[in-house]
């Protein structure tokens, strides 16, 4: 390999002979530089693109372990408002089991029932055997567990108490049925017996007569009511009575309110014990303000003192 060098006024030419070490080391010089001036240019590139990748990782990093921190916030807040309200929520069924154990021995005074059928205090008699295999795993219970079981006995307490007052209040219901529909006390609110059932010596001739009923005296106008409940069959005038009321009661029973000076009840109305029917006068055969009460028995006249001092259990 031959190197020509010519001087810038071209007047000499030198030639230079390189042997082959340095035919080597000329290709070295010549083509290494720019390779390696490329290598060293795109290793460089090449940093600057992981270092950006490596810092872009980073961040998502940084990013979705601030996210996890707020999701375990966020959880352990809901937690603990679950757990406070879960613990006020109790708090109020213990509270409503308190009043409604205070009604309900409230209400077996007032029905009269006997001591210990109806004990509101203590928890009611349950059993059976367990099925279920108990582990550790199921003894070692978290707060959340705990407050579920003791939302479980309070459910059972309410239910029980629940169905004491169903059956407590089936009983005063009947109770109070019967005390309806039984002839039982006096037809007016105010007044006074002013004669009996039986034989008595007739008002207006004097002799001898039978009365069906019993009088009451009063003032004019004053209440009479139904001394149980049941059906208006008659109201309007009749002979000898005035102005009179007839109801129809359960078990054979029929009640007379005579000699009103108005019939406040109408054929067919449905009474109840002591509603107002009528108002106190003298109508037909009598000689002043007053009610003839007659009480029948299955068609036949009764005493009705019996009834007048009679109670509705």
């Amino acid at each position: 390999m031959k190197i020509i060098l010519i001087n810038s006024r071209a007047d000499k030419v030198r030639t230079i002979n390189l042997n082959s070490w340095a035919k080597g080391l000329l290709s070295v010089l010549l083509l290494g530089i720019p390779v390696a001036a490329g290598t060293m240019m795109g290793l460089k590139i090449a940093d600057g693109r992981w270092e950006l990748l490596f810092d872009n990782s980073i961040a998502e990093m940084q990013h979705e372990l601030m996210i996890q921190h707020e999701e375990v916030q966020a959880g352990r807040d809901q937690v603990a408002s679950s757990v406070a309200a879960m613990t006020l929520k109790l708090a109020q069924m213990r509270s409503r089991l308190v009043r409604l154990d205070a009604l309900g021995e409230q209400l077996t005074q007032i029905a009269s029932l006997e001591d210990g059928e109806f004990d509101f205090s203590v928890e009611p008699g349950l059993g059976g055997p367990d099925t279920a295999v108990i582990t550790e795993s199921a003894r070692a219970m978290d707060v959340q567990e705990q407050l579920s079981t003791m939302f479980a006995r309070l459910d059972n307490s309410l239910d029980s108490r629940e169905s004491q007052l169903q059956v407590l209040q089936s009983m005063i219901t009947d109770n109070k049925l019967k005390s309806e529909r039984t002839v039982a006390g006096r037809p007016i609110v105010k007044g006074w017996m002013s004669s009996e059932y039986g034989m008595r010596t007739d008002p207006f001739h004097g002799d001898k007569r039978w009365h069906g009923g019993v009088d009451f005296a009063g003032r004019k106008g004053s209440d009479i009511i139904a001394v149980a409940s049941g059906v208006v069959t008659w109201s309007g005038e009749r002979s000898g009575y005035g102005q009179m009321v007839e109801l129809n009661h359960s078990d054979g029973f029929v009640t007379r309110y005579a000699h009103n000076s108005e019939n406040i009840a109408k054929i067919g109305a449905i009474v109840k014990k002591g509603e107002l029917i009528a108002k106190m006068g003298s109508s037909g055969r009598s000689t002043g303000p007053h009610v003839h009460f007659e009480v029948f028995k299955n068609g036949r006249t009764v005493d009705p003192a019996t009834y007048i001092r009679r109670t509705s259990r």
